[in-house]
């Protein structure tokens, strides 16, 4: 399978400002694709540029090996068809790529470079000298392409193949996946069994690094921008960001991997995921000030993004689902209320855990195409994630 790693990178100052050149001149072959697709369509009765009229506009004119200028030509094509094809399905708000960039990550593939040990060498085009950088650690296996990219420093976006394949499902159980800000994975499975997964540990990061923030921010206003101590201050803040990130994605990735886990003893073959793309946006005048705050430091997007990519290794297909009234409906009775604690109880008897409920009325939605009640909970497994 096609895996991808950030990984660290030590090199000259001199080779440093070289590498940030790289990504300056390829922003400008983006601006170049730009125009030279619009140029060309105004000269061509509207007609759109192919691959190869492109490379040939672009070649030989930059401080860059072909392939990776070709690979900027080839994800500006790609998005502007991706956004021709959205448009064609009636999605009419996506738009054609027309964005000037000053920054824009630089690829090497193929012979573009060389990995000798823990050096790796970044050819800059026939004639030029290659780049060498030296990183601590490299991913086993084939290695596709190298690219630079920038997260509050400059790395090395590593894709590669493990060699690992997709194992063998043969299992007949399903399970739902509701997926909260509080509790970070909810889930039940056909079979009675049921999970939760806490996200408590995630709010805490969260609340202290928006706490901390509002601290640098506010030191940093009093002071003259890009002065000593404004640059101290904003040094403070970059690390308080990078930190809490990093805290995030480890538990983020364990709490994946517990639920990968769930599902193996549990025998699951496929998994349904509530559908929560909007909760943040729909809504937001009429929500106070911090909970609008706690949900857009909800991580559901990479949570999601984790569990598709580890339960395909594992076999497990993932289908998002829409979670349209899961939480408010009774799955016995078909009455609908908003639950005010972590409890739902409704007047006809029916009562659950909230969390629990949802994935059990997402799992019934998915096999059934409505909500209707499809057992009850016989063994609740709680993880909360150190």
């Amino acid at each position: 399978m096609i895996r991808c790693a950030k990984v660290n990178f030590r090199c000259s100052k001199k080779i440093l400002n070289r590498l940030f050149e790289c990504n300056r001149i390829s922003a400008e072959i983006w601006n170049d694709c730009l125009n030279i697709s619009k140029n060309y369509s105004l000269t061509s009765d509207g007609k759109w540029i192919n691959r190869t009229e492109l490379q040939r506009e672009l070649k030989g004119k930059y401080e860059l090996h072909s392939q990776s200028i070709q690979a900027i030509a080839h994800k500006y094509l790609f998005s502007r068809d991706g956004a021709n094809k959205a448009r064609q399905k009636g999605f009419t708000n996506n738009k054609y790529p027309y964005k000037k960039k000053k920054n824009f990550n630089t690829k090497w593939v193929d012979k573009a470079f060389i990995i000798e040990g823990y050096n790796i060498y970044l050819s800059m085009g026939r004639g030029a000298e290659k780049v060498k950088v030296k990183v601590n650690k490299i991913p086993k296996g084939d290695i596709k392409e190298i690219e630079l990219v920038y997260d509050r420093k400059l790395m090395l976006s590593i894709s590669y193949d493990d060699g690992k394949t997709i194992e063998e499902n043969k299992n007949t159980k399903s399970c739902a996946v509701d997926l909260g800000e509080i509790h970070s994975i909810a889930s039940y499975c056909e079979n009675g069994n049921s999970i939760i997964i806490t996200g408590r540990k995630i709010r805490s990061i969260n609340r202290l690094r928006n706490k901390k923030l509002a601290e640098l921010q506010r030191l940093m206003s009093k002071c003259k921008k890009y002065s000593r101590n404004w640059k101290k201050y904003n040094k403070a803040k970059q690390f308080l960001l990078s930190k809490s990130d990093n805290q995030i994605k480890d538990i983020l990735h364990k709490t994946s991997k517990s639920f990968v886990d769930w599902c193996i003893e549990n025998s699951i073959k496929e998994v349904a995921v509530g559908d929560v793309e909007g909760v943040q946006r729909n809504g937001k005048k009429k929500r106070n000030k911090k909970i609008n705050q706690k949900l857009s430091n909800w991580s559901f997007g990479k949570l999601g993004k984790y569990l598709a990519y580890k339960l395909e290794v594992r076999g497990i297909s993932i289908k998002e689902i829409s979670e349209e009234y899961t939480s408010q409906q009774c799955p016995c009775c078909g009455r609908r209320k908003k639950s005010s604690n972590r409890n739902y109880k409704c007047i006809c008897g029916y009562k659950d855990h909230r969390d629990i409920h949802g994935a059990r009325n997402i799992l019934s939605k998915y096999k059934y195409g409505e909500i209707r009640y499809i057992g009850d909970t016989k063994e609740l497994k709680y993880l909360r994630i150190a």
